[in-house]
């Protein structure tokens, strides 16, 4: 009888065997091995209960016919309360019956002997020979068993051998015993390499004149099975000697097989193969093979599989004690757990940008519940409403794989730029799988790469004007997978305002100034006539920082004036020099009179020293090393009689500055190939001391000097070489000290301004001071700070402090320009020239006996870069 599986889903069912004497008894193991029941589980789950005919509760009809009633209990509950009951009638019949049978069912052994059958052979065996004398004490009219084992002899009545699980009866025709495996009165012993359990017996019936002695010796197989990758075997040795009185009279009639209860009539067309030879029968199944079933399982987190199929063997033979023998075996068999790793096959299609994976191959009983995609986790309703794609495929052998279909441009995938052109896409999954019948959950991760030429490295293109070089290059990529580089400097926005770039951008380019004198340029040939100058910008990967390009600008300028610093020490110099009367520019020299100019014309000469050389000086001041040198004319003089000398020349002197940063050292090779290991150039400054400074000297009687500090607190200023970058709105902290000057002076901002130009008389010009009051307007603000006593500041009156805003954002560079005065406190009645901060010039005059352009000073602070996010 097979139940079907679906119907008791999610119940709990018992059997009941109905007794015609007693009523219905539930069925459990002991019950099953003693009376010849079987409850188990066919390879596809469905509940399967076997009885034998010589069944204890199976109505014998003339050893034909056969009849038995199975009440099925079935229940929502484990305690089986409220449980419908089902009456089950079966029926067989069967007349066939060899002399002997013995069946070897999963938990019991059984033996039925006809009893015609004369009970005592000519041939005495050793085991007859020995119940012999036990017949003398055979209590009459009564079944008693007799069992031999190597312990020794039992002998025991029927109701006895109930007791200890076994089960003895006689029918019409035939006597039969019935016992379970590795009861104590068994054997185990080893024939054609296959355990046996054995149980030695004889059946013994006295009644007056007549003794009937019968074999009841039974013997079963307990293993034989053996597993390869591919196949299963069962070997079952074809003669077993304890069942065979004479061996040389043993003749096989037949041998057959079968599979889930049905007889394989021609084994080999469903690929299984029986074979038999003097001393075994042997059958061996492919796995997989039809007939069985394949089902998956996990085992310690990997996946596999296991194989199951319930097979027969029927044997029947003749020999000379018995006219017929048919030996029955009955066999479910599993190999054991197969491991079989899933595997992941990439089919993606680059050109199409969408990954497709296969995940198998699988049983039909597995199913996907959920992926994790990155580290987000989806159910499968989820993962299809966020666009991924994922269906199942079939193979012709059965089984099955997953596929799952993701963009290269979903959020999910992972993106790296590598190589020179591509990007790496990978898709990081990780599967969660019901397995088997138990729904055993199974997680396998998989990362799946794609590598795609997708990307097109950007190229520059460069053009020259007068006075700069210009670089055009698209954004297309910047700072996500490469980024820009001067030197080892990553190019920023500070960087490039602190070498005086001009930066504009727009949604697909970038657009670089480079004036001719800014930092960073490489100048490969610098004479009279021109200077050929280059502007090298590396292409960077951002992870790795390997080079791909090296966007390279060269120019020839026609520049009259200029100083180069070379990072090697070397200094150029083109000076103009226009004084009235002119001079003879062959005549100019530097410090050490024997370095002459290398080229002159009318206005202009050439020099070309090294920092080491023509008298050059040397001085640090804060993070900078300055060199510095003068360019002088020679007058020519006229004598006279007596002091002073004629002379129709003027006087004309230019002090040249060179500026490095004090960390760089002065390396030879200032012409290097590769703009990475370059030094940078250093910074220069002329300053002519000529008539066009006369206004500016002229007014500076006081000692004054300016700086810009970094922030509100005054504590650190930038140094002269320093650039000063400020976004709009961001103040500038300017501070302007009076020094050598009585403890009892104090010091005015008379007036300031700010311009575009250092010059004294630029214009146009926004004013932040008037008289000695800040002027907030359109373009600039300005506000006075406090100025306390600290270790640096003794005298707070010497020192005035002004927080300059910007609101011009149109102004790339700024300088701040002031008059100053200075004042007695003590002069403070109303009307006084120096009565406060807001006092009126007007008003103002001078100390006793010093005019009032001697109270006066200038200072100049600057230039500051008003910045504009260009860059990052």
């Amino acid at each position: 009888m097979k139940l079907n599986k679906l119907l008791l889903q999610g119940k709990f069912f018992q059997l009941e065997i109905y007794d015609p004497y007693s009523g219905p008894v539930l069925l459990d193991e002991k019950l099953a091995s003693r009376c010849g029941y079987v409850l188990s589980e066919d390879v596809w789950g469905n509940p399967v209960f076997r009885a034998s005919v010589l069944g204890c509760h199976v109505a014998n009809e003339a050893d034909e016919l056969f009849s038995l009633t199975v009440n099925i209990k079935v229940s929502s509950f484990s305690s089986m309360r409220a449980a419908v009951t089902y009456t089950y009638p079966m029926y067989c019949s069967y007349a066939s019956w060899a002399s002997r049978e013995i069946v070897c069912e999963e938990n019991y052994m059984e033996v039925s002997v006809k009893t015609d059958v004369p009970a005592v052979s000519n041939d005495y065996t050793v085991a007859w020979m020995s119940a012999l004398p036990e017949t003398q004490n055979v209590a009459y009219q009564q079944w008693q068993l007799m069992f031999v084992s190597p312990s020794g002899r039992k002998r025991i009545t029927v109701s006895d051998a109930v007791k200890l699980g076994y089960s003895f009866n006689n029918s019409l025709s035939r006597v039969y015993l019935r016992a379970p495996y590795h009861s104590n009165e068994s054997d185990v012993s080893l024939v054609s390499g296959v355990n046996m359990n054995l149980i030695t017996s004889t059946s013994m019936y006295r009644q007056r004149w007549l003794l009937l002695l019968i074999d009841t010796t039974v013997s079963c197989p307990v293993d034989g099975i053996s597993f390869t990758d591919t196949t299963l075997t069962w070997t079952v040795p074809r003669v077993v000697p304890t069942l065979v009185v004479q061996e040389s009279t043993f003749l096989s009639k037949s041998i057959v097989m079968g599979v889930d209860d049905q007889v394989i009539v021609n084994p080999e067309e469903m690929n299984y193969l029986l074979e038999h030879n003097e001393t075994h029968v042997r059958i061996t199944i492919p796995i997989g093979a039809e007939g069985g079933k394949l089902e998956s399982s996990i085992s310690g987190g990997v996946y596999g599989v296991i194989y199951c199929i319930d097979l027969f063997l029927e044997h029947t033979w003749t020999d000379a004690g018995w006219q017929t023998t048919k030996y029955t075996v009955i066999k479910s068999i599993t190999t054991p757990f197969m491991p079989q790793i899933p595997t992941v096959i990439n089919n993606t299609v680059p050109e199409e940008r969408l990954f497709n994976v296969a995940f198998g191959h699988f049983l039909p009983d597995v199913s996907l519940v959920a992926i994790t995609v990155g580290n987000v986790p989806f159910s499968l309703r989820e993962a299809q409403h966020h666009s991924f794609k994922i269906y199942e495929t079939p193979f012709s052998n059965g089984t099955k794989a997953f596929i799952l279909e993701v963009s290269f441009d979903d959020p999910y995938v992972l993106k790296e730029y590598v190589n020179r052109n591509e990007t790496k896409y990978t898709l990081l999954v990780n599967y969660t799988l019901s397995v088997g019948r138990e729904m055993t959950l199974y997680y396998h991760s998989a990362e799946v790469e794609c590598v795609v030429a997708d990307i097109e490295v950007p190229e520059a293109v460069g053009s020259c004007d007068e006075e700069n070089l210009y670089l055009t290059l698209p954004t297309f990529g910047l700072h996500q997978y490469w980024d820009l580089y001067l030197g080892t400097k990553l190019l920023t926005q500070h960087v490039a305002l602190t070498n005086g770039y001009l930066a504009a951008s727009n949604s697909s380019h970038l657009i670089l100034q480079i004036p001719l004198f800014a930092g960073g340029l490489i100048y490969e040939e610098v004479s009279f006539q021109k200077i050929k100058a280059r502007f090298d910008l590396a292409l960077r990967k951002v992870r790795t920082m390997e080079t791909l390009q090296m966007f390279s600008i060269s120019c020839t300028f026609n520049s009259s004036t200029f100083i180069i610093c070379h990072p090697d020490g070397t200094i150029m110099v083109s000076a103009q020099m226009k004084t009235v009367p002119a001079i003879d520019m062959s005549k100019t020299k530097l410090r050490d009179s024997s370095c002459k100019p290398r080229e002159y014309n009318e206005a202009h000469a050439f020099f070309k020293f090294h920092v080491t050389t023509c008298g050059t000086s040397v001085r640090f001041e804060g993070d900078h090393i300055i060199y510095e040198n003068e360019i002088s004319y020679e007058k020519e003089t006229l004598p006279g009689q007596s002091i002073p000398i004629i002379t129709r020349d003027p006087d004309y002197r230019l002090t040249v500055l060179c500026y490095y940063q004090a960390k760089e050292t002065l390396v030879l090779g200032a012409f290097s190939s590769d703009p990475a290991t370059s030094r940078p150039f250093g910074s220069g400054i002329m300053s002519p001391r000529s008539n066009t400074a006369a206004y500016r000297r002229a007014r500076q009687a006081l000692n004054v000097v300016s700086r810009v500090s970094k922030d509100e607190s005054f504590m650190e200023f930038y140094g002269p070489s320093m650039t000063i970058l400020k976004q709009p709105m961001q103040p500038v902290f300017l501070e302007v000290e009076l020094k050598d000057e009585s403890p009892s002076v104090e010091l005015y901002l008379e007036n300031c301004w700010v311009a575009g130009s250092p010059d004294f008389n630029n214009t146009p010009r926004w004013n932040i001071t008037v008289d000695g009051c800040e002027i907030n307007g359109s373009e600039f603000t300005a506000e006075f700070c406090p100025v306390p006593v600290s270790p640096r500041v003794r005298h707070p009156s010497h020192f005035k402090r002004l927080a300059i805003r910007t609101l011009a954002q149109q102004l790339e560079q700024v300088y701040v320009h002031c008059l100053v005065a200075a004042c007695p406190p003590t002069n403070t009645q109303p009307g006084s020239t120096c009565r406060g901060q807001c006092s009126s010039s007007r008003e103002r005059k001078g100390f006793p006996g010093h005019p009032s352009d001697s109270l006066q000073g200038y200072v100049l602070a600057g230039p500051v870069r008003i910045a504009a996010p260009y860059l990052r």
